[in-house]
C-alpha cells in the first residue's frame, strides 16, 4: 500500500483546496412579477421566460 514518505505541508494542501468554495446560486428578480428567480430559467412564479410566457402555472 503507497504511504506519503512526507507529510503534506499546509501551504500545498489549502493550494489544492482552493477550489472547493461553494458559490451561491445566481439569482434575480423576475422582470415580470418580481419574485427571486435563477437566471436563464423559466420563472416558477409566472411562468414567463425572455418576456414570454412559456410554462402554465397554477394560478393561470
Amino acid at each position: 500500500m503507497a504511504v506519503p514518505k512526507r507529510r503534506t505541508s499546509a501551504s500545498k494542501r489549502d493550494k489544492r483546496r482552493s477550489h472547493d468554495a461553494l458559490v451561491p446560486p445566481h439569482v434575480i428578480a423576475c422582470p415580470q412579477c418580481g419574485e427571486a428567480t435563477l437566471r436563464h430559467r423559466a420563472c416558477p412564479h409566472c411562468g414567463t421566460y425572455r418576456g414570454r410566457k412559456v410554462v402554465e402555472t397554477e394560478g393561470d
